[in-house]
């Protein structure tokens, strides 16, 4: 059974991830997270895989995720997105997902950031407008009266 985290738990929950790493990995996810809603005030926060925060407006726009070494930020639909300031640095091979990997003292361009930010949301709304085409071979039969 899935288990579902109401949006305000979700957001505890990130705060105590953040405060329970107490170095540069917290205050760096708390910065991204900080410029991921400047981006897009309607972000919805979320926590899924036995807790990574998950950012989401129309669809999953990143996650962050916080490892030893960096934090990461894995874009759901990265591969699709541009990325003129070359902030997407990790995950390259894939044919979905991009990631930007964040090390100890890495500046983060937050004006690059917002725009991809708000380039995946709008990545995740279009394809929300679309109607889905009618799958190839697949007929409607509809009964009809004599």
């Amino acid at each position: 059974m899935k288990r579902v985290v109401a949006v305000d738990s979700a957001s505890a929950l990130i705060d105590k991830r953040i405060e329970g790493l107490g170095d540069w990995r917290g205050q760096t996810l708390a910065k991204v997270r900080a410029v991921i809603h400047a981006a897009d005030p309607e972000i919805i926060e979320e926590v899924k895989w036995r807790g990574t925060p998950v950012f989401s407006h129309g669809g999953i726009v990143c996650t962050g995720e916080t490892y030893k070494s960096i934090v990461k930020l894995t874009f759901a639909k990265g591969a699709a997105l541009q990325d003129p300031a070359r902030l997407l640095n990790s995950s390259l091979e894939g044919n979905v997902r991009r990631a930007i990997d964040i090390h100890e003292g890495d500046k983060i361009d937050e004006a690059a950031l917002k725009d991809l930010i708000r380039a995946a949301v709008a990545l995740n709304l279009e394809g929300k407008s679309k109607s889905k085409p009618e799958r190839a071979g697949s007929t409607t039969h509809r009964k009809t009266t004599s």
